[in-house]
């Protein structure tokens, strides 16, 4: 729990730290005085007082931050101070302050990405396992044990690679071409695949899946690794390193009908034929049940015993310092890309606003990609340090994009659009916002 809530904060606390750094660290540079660095919104826990006078704070809700400078518009500025005050900073330097923000996630990102990219970058290469019937991929020739090569022109080298391509096909009507090696071929081949507003107005929650595929998986054994203590299978006597051979009378050869069979009966009395060693036995299991997406299926408490990848299908790959950079922004401008594309998708009605999500399942998201190891981590702190610049650039006032639209106007006018417009406009923005959060925060609550 503790390592949990750590990421959380880490993930959040260095986004918010490095987009309002970049707000500061311009803002000097063009001479602006600073008054306050606060990450986090709320009753400072903690402030500390710089030589140039600038007040740094950390405070009690991380889920934003700000930089406050000397602003003529926002009370009295002494005449000794004008000259550091915001507001009388030429158009093209204010436009410098307040893009630094998004600018400073863009770059975090890349920063990130190639740290990923100097650790190394380890993918399972896309073979295919499954078609399922009446989806998209069943168009193809396509078959169990191929590998795809390339999805509408883009080539893919990982299931990482497939998901990213599909996200931005969703909602697309036309022809895409797929790209793939016929196992035990040397030979590319490539089939074409209509589709038709696809996935508009759906929620799904798997890409892959929804587009027909399921990756391909060895198979596993249905061999007991490791028994939970207290749990349905330690009651009924299982031991590592047994056996399952029948569930029932019926025969199973695969740890995926055993987990199959389980779910299926809660609190149902299974009679389950094992191996162990040179004997044969019969056990009563009585799997509990538990509760998953609102339905409730049984539950034995087994792990199995893992099984062994195809080494050629595992691709692992170490970059030196500037083809790590390259990867770096070749990700971020892939991320950036795909985020723009979504909120236009979103804001024509083909992708749902069920999709939007906020604090809670960011949360979750941060721990689960903690659990996963330091590689996950990194690189959702780096999609979230994309999707925090490209949002903030949106032109909606009372975020950095709406400030900008302003000053974007001035400059071609040559003149400040009119205090009333604008705080017409802040307002405007400020409900917009609100609503956006309640929609996002009801999404999270609804996906609980």
């Amino acid at each position: 729990m503790m390592l949990n809530i750590l990421s959380i904060v880490v993930a959040l606390g260095l986004l918010i730290t490095f987009h309002e750094f970049g707000h500061f660290f311009v803002a000097r540079r063009c001479g602006v005085k600073v008054l306050r660095f606060s990450v986090g919104f709320g009753k400072p826990i903690y402030r500390y007082v710089g030589k140039t006078g600038t007040e740094y704070t950390l405070a009690l809700i991380p889920l934003g931050g700000y930089v406050r400078m000397l602003d003529e518009r926002e009370g009295n500025v002494p005449a000794e101070l004008k000259k550091q005050a915001f507001n009388t900073k030429n158009v093209w330097q204010r436009i410098a302050i307040v893009a630094a923000g998004p600018v400073a996630n863009f770059i975090l990102a890349i920063v990130i990405y190639a740290v990923v990219a100097l650790l190394g970058v380890q993918t399972i290469a896309p073979k295919v396992g499954k078609i399922d019937q009446n989806t998209p991929i069943a168009q193809t020739q396509i078959q169990a044990g191929d590998e795809l090569i390339s999805l509408d022109g883009e080539s893919v080298a990982s299931w990482e690679d497939v998901n990213l391509v599909l996200a931005s096909l969703i909602g697309k009507t036309g022809t895409i071409i797929v790209r793939y090696q016929p196992e035990g071929l040397s030979s590319l081949q490539e089939d074409t695949v209509q589709l038709n507003r696809w996935l508009v107005g759906d929620e799904p929650s798997n890409l892959i899946r929804a587009f027909g595929l399921s990756p391909w998986q060895p198979e596993v054994l249905p061999i007991i690794a490791q028994v939970v203590e207290g749990g349905a299978a330690s009651v009924a006597g299982f031991q590592s390193g047994d056996k399952i051979l029948e569930i029932n009378n019926r025969p199973v050869s695969n740890w995926q009908q055993v987990v199959g069979l389980v779910q299926a009966n809660p609190n149902k009395m299974l009679s389950v034929k094992i191996q162990r060693s040179q004997d044969f036995l019969e056990l009563l299991l009585l799997p509990k049940s538990t509760e998953q997406n609102g339905k409730k299926i049984g539950y034995a408490g087994l792990a199995v015993v893992p099984p062994k990848w195809d080494e050629g299908l595992i691709r692992e790959r170490y970059y030196g310092p500037f083809e790590a950079l390259s990867y770096g922004v070749a990700q971020t401008s892939k991320m950036v890309s795909l985020t723009v594309s979504s909120i236009g998708k979103m804001l024509q009605g083909l992708i749902s606003v069920d999709n939007l999500s906020g604090p809670i399942t960011i949360a979750k998201v941060a721990s689960a990609s903690a659990d996963s190891g330091l590689q996950s981590f990194l690189k959702f702190m780096a999609y979230l340090s994309v999707s925090l610049g490209v949002l903030n650039l949106l032109p909606i006032p009372m975020l950095d994009g709406g400030h900008l639209l302003f000053f974007g106007i001035e400059a071609i006018r040559r003149k400040p659009v009119s205090e009333k417009i604008q705080s017409m406009a802040y307002r405007v923005g400020a409900s917009l916002l609100f609503a956006l959060m309640a929609v996002a925060i009801f999404n999270d609550i609804a996906r609980l």
